[in-house]
């Protein structure tokens, strides 16, 4: 068999007018939630994708009930129309990155990692939230089945230090200043070859955000705190970085500018209601003010890179891990 580029679409049409490739738009496939607040889910992963050059296709796993102050409750898809949804859209469209948002039910679960099977040549972003809102025993088998199998498939896993330490590595949830090369470690035992970890605590009061694998930290950036409380902060970067690595940007350096982009996306943030503040993940599109300093610059950017891995480096690694 020939092994097809990671840049290139995994499946194409049948239809001889469909246009040539230099008119494509490079595809990101997120399986996510509807979030009537436009805090995160599809609608937030859409303008973050499009905002760094990307085209969304969402594929709806079911629906919060929820404003910006709490969840009340997540009315999920059915397993089987979630999985035909994506085949349709798969077997019609470039794909080249696929994000695992909130999937809603063990079941769902099971069908997002069959299509990632299906599709092994496309990297998976898999982003896991915090879950304190729902149920305990649906928390426990959705991180079950999401740890045995989705991790297997997943290429960067995202979410926020403690979120992920509390699934992980419980052990040392309570160790805010430990590495985050002990989380990828532990990621790594199920397969997942890089961790994209925010709310690092640092040293100097500063909060970080670090991508890291078993060995080394890759990439990382540190930032001022921000008093407001957000929703949809963790969408947003894993939204980012799926779309940026279908744009075929290297893995550190979409890191690094998605830390970027959430860090301007949050400082530009809004309060809509009465509850959590939103990212403004259009912030770019704002009217320039001359008092704003503007996107950060990664020359200006305390940051930290290793090696040169690019999506394809993540591939195979991710490829090592399963076979």
């Amino acid at each position: 068999m020939t092994e097809s580029s990671p840049l290139q679409p995994s499946r194409t049409g049948d239809n001889p007018d469909t246009a040539p490739d230099d008119l494509a738009v490079p595809g990101v496939l997120s399986f996510n939630g509807i979030d009537p607040t436009g805090a995160g889910g599809l609608t937030g992963d859409a303008l973050t994708v499009a905002s760094v050059g990307a085209h969304l296709l969402p594929v709806g796993t079911g629906h919060w009930l929820r404003d910006s102050r709490e969840t009340a409750a997540f009315l999920g898809l059915d397993d089987a129309l979630v999985a035909e949804q994506a085949r349709l859209v798969a077997e019609d469209m470039q794909l080249q990155v696929v994000k695992a948002g909130f999937l809603g039910s063990a079941e769902n679960v099971a069908a997002v990692a069959a299509f990632a099977a299906d599709y092994a040549d496309l990297p998976v972003v898999a982003y896991m939230p915090d879950l304190t809102w729902w149920d305990e025993q649906d928390i426990d088998s959705y991180l079950d089945a999401f740890r045995s199998l989705l991790l297997p498939q997943t290429a960067v896993l995202v979410g926020n230090n403690s979120t992920l330490r509390h699934w992980l590595l419980p052990e040392s949830s309570t160790r805010a200043q430990s590495s985050v090369t002990d989380l990828a470690r532990a990621a790594a035992e199920w397969g997942v070859p890089f961790v994209l970890a925010t709310g690092v605590s640092q040293a100097d009061g500063q909060i970080g955000c670090v991508l890291a694998s078993a060995k080394e930290e890759l990439a990382a950036l540190q930032v001022e705190r921000i008093e407001a409380r957000f929703l949809g902060a963790g969408d947003t970067l894993s939204a980012a970085l799926a779309g940026l690595l279908a744009c075929g940007t290297p893995l550190e350096e979409a890191a690094l500018q998605a830390m970027q982009y959430l860090d301007q996306a949050l400082d530009h943030g809004f309060h809509p209601g009465m509850g959590r503040a939103l990212p403004d993940r259009l912030f770019w599109a704002q009217p320039d003010d001359e008092d704003d300093a503007g996107p950060a610059d990664a020359s200006t950017t305390e940051s930290s890179f290793a090696g040169e891995a690019s999506l394809r480096d993540l591939l195979i690694s991710t490829h090592e891990t399963k076979h």
